[in-house]
């Protein structure tokens, strides 16, 4: 059982890059999110929404919205895919699938492939949007439609 349009974002605390503890409730009732479920790190697919995302970051910053990336990998692993794409943006290591698992993503491909889901919540943490496909394209531009759709 997934969230849904119109739903709240659960609350959560998840490691950050820095192995810090990310609380979610330091961000609902400050910006928009864009929250988006990947399969893991430094895979083709994975490495080119990451990087769409860096490259339109400002983009989102601009219209007042942070983006949160989630995956199983480790915070180590987190570490080097944030330097070696010089990745603006937090990245939370969901290695017990608790993230996962609160939001509903599904699997794909028999259950073997994590599944790859953007959420994206208004100010108050509702979600205004989701977008539920394993290619790596459409992503960031069905999310930053959604964010600007919230300023008009």
């Amino acid at each position: 059982m997934g969230l849904n349009i119109g739903d709240k974002i659960p609350n959560f605390i998840a490691k950050d890059t820095n192995g810090n503890d990310f609380n979610s409730q330091d961000l609902i009732g400050k910006k928009p999110l864009v929250i988006y479920f990947y399969p893991k790190d430094n895979t083709p697919g994975c490495t080119t929404q990451a990087c769409t995302f860096r490259d339109q970051y400002e983009d989102f910053k601009d219209l007042g919205a942070e983006v949160i990336g989630v995956s199983s990998d480790s915070v180590a692993s987190h570490q080097k895919f944030t330097q070696q794409y010089k990745l603006p943006f937090i990245l939370l290591s969901d290695s017990d699938k608790n993230l996962r698992n609160l939001f509903g993503v599904p699997s794909s491909l028999f259950g073997l492939i994590p599944g790859r889901v953007t959420y994206v919540t208004d100010k108050t943490g509702t979600i205004i949007m989701i977008f539920d496909n394993m290619k790596a394209k459409g992503h960031i531009s069905k999310a930053l439609d959604a964010i600007r759709k919230l300023q008009q």
